[in-house]
């Protein structure tokens, strides 16, 4: 049994075609149903359907994929540590973000590691953090700037690196324009324009309603700050937004809330446990020790 082999099979059962597989692995299709072929005969059972209009696996197939998959990820790993342990990274990273933070200097941070790892492929994605502490969990990101409530979900770890006041803005001729801030009692009895759920922001919040025993009453939900801003300008409810969001729009009037005060947190974020890569860990190190530290 060659791990050629078991890569063949693996990318066959991924792409369902042998086609395809071929065509990932930039080979030809006959080499990849040769060395499929040959495996079998090794293991003395059919491990692909071959009948329909797409390959499946055999039940034999299905209970040997995931050795083969563990088998591979094996090679990969010790490939890793020889690589970690004479000081060459490589290998793949993905980041993810709820948004560009211009405060923090990612494409300053991603520059500086990618000049000394020039061998990492590094990806960036852009989600709500309630995905992205999902895909952390997961291990499809292996580190992700999160918007926080009141606690990380568990098993993520966490360096807070922005903490700022959470503001209500609305249009300069809503009836509570001048005062200079707001109880969550009276924010909660207005037409609020929020973030969604899954948010930090919207999970402050929610939080901060619930303890004080307040329904808010949502009228509109949008996924970014400026779409907020330019609702409550247009007056559709009052928009509850970190402070540095509140200069967007000159017609907005903003106050603080207090009684609670609440603030969101933006925070740095990895898994809390199980296994990364050199590369990943390489980053996260670099990651906590370039940015500031609320902690």
């Amino acid at each position: 049994m060659e791990l050629r082999q078991l890569e063949y099979f693996v990318a066959v059962t991924e792409e369902a075609s042998f086609t395809k597989a071929a065509a990932k692995l930039h080979v030809a299709q006959p080499g990849v149903s040769a060395q499929i072929r040959q495996l079998e005969r090794e293991l003395g059972q059919p491990l692909l359907d071959r009948s329909g209009r797409t390959v499946r696996l055999t039940e034999v197939g299905a209970a040997v994929l995931p050795y083969a998959r563990a088998a591979l990820a094996a090679v990969e790993g010790a490939k890793l540590s020889v690589d970690e342990l004479t000081g060459l990274l490589r290998g793949h990273v993905t980041i993810g973000t709820i948004d560009w933070i211009a405060s923090l200097d990612l494409p300053g941070l991603l520059a500086g590691f990618h000049r000394d790892h020039p061998n990492v492929e590094i990806t960036v994605v852009q989600d709500e953090s309630a995905s992205l502490a999902e895909a952390l969990l997961a291990g499809r990101t292996d580190l992700a700037f999160l918007s926080l409530g009141a606690e990380p979900p568990p098993g993520i770890a966490v360096q807070p690196v922005i903490e700022q006041d959470l503001f209500a803005s609305m249009s300069r001729d809503h009836p509570l324009a001048g005062r200079s801030s707001i109880t969550l009692r009276t924010l909660a009895e207005q037409d609020l324009v929020s973030l969604p759920k899954g948010t930090g922001l919207r999970a402050v919040l929610d939080e901060a309603c619930a303890a004080a025993g307040l329904r808010p009453r949502i009228a509109f939900e949008a996924g970014e700050p400026p779409v907020l801003a330019q609702l409550a300008a247009h007056g559709l409810g009052v928009a509850v937004l970190p402070e540095s969001a509140t200069a967007i729009r000159a017609e907005l009037a903003s106050m603080p809330i207090v009684r609670p005060r609440l603030r969101g947190r933006i925070a740095l974020a990895w898994r809390a446990e199980g296994p990364r890569g050199p590369a990943a860990r390489a980053l996260i190190a670099r990651a906590r020790a370039a940015l500031p530290s609320l902690s």
